[in-house]
């Protein structure tokens, strides 16, 4: 395990966040249907694994003990970005609206990172303030990471799968 690289699991989620936006600008910048196809393809697993460590350990393990209203929005905005996600993942460059479909995701992904590090009344300022053990809580969300890092590199992750979106009344 690289514990020491994250000094608690705010830290772990914001070196997410950070590897994720510099993905996002190398598929912006990036020439070629191969090579974008390779980025979304890693932003769409970079971004399933870190939702998972999210809904699985991160969020549950601030129920009650923040803004519920927080909570919630994380969770319907993770699920519209899950549905990018499958899209993109199902499709290739050539489709139509590939190159949008990443654009849009790499906008709900900054609006999304924008409210979780917001100062003082954000979701992680929140969690900050309660009595919440973050290094224990890293450490959990790091050995699920590491497995899902595995899983992605073996058979593969399944799609990504909505939880607060209904997606039949569609």
């Amino acid at each position: 395990m690289f514990e020491q690289d994250f000094t608690d699991a705010i830290a772990l989620l914001k070196a997410d966040h950070r590897k994720v936006e510099q993905l996002f600008a190398a598929f912006n910048e990036a020439k070629g249907a191969s090579r974008k196809e390779k980025l979304a393809r890693e932003i769409c697993t970079e971004l399933k694994i870190h939702t998972m460590i999210e809904e699985e350990i991160f969020y549950p393990a601030f129920e009650g003990k923040i803004e519920q209203d927080l909570l919630d929005e994380a969770y319907v905005e993770h699920d519209a970005a899950k549905v990018l996600v499958n899209d993109i993942e199902a499709a290739t460059p050539d489709e139509a609206y590939y190159d949008a479909k990443v654009k849009v995701l790499c906008e709900e992904i900054e609006h999304h990172v924008k409210e979780e590090e917001k100062p003082k009344e954000g979701m992680f300022a929140q969690c900050r303030e309660t009595e919440v053990d973050l290094v224990e809580l890293r450490d959990r969300m790091l050995a699920r990471k590491e497995e899902l890092m595995a899983q992605a590199e073996g058979e593969g992750l399944p799609p990504a799968q909505v939880s607060a979106v209904d997606l039949t009344s569609a």
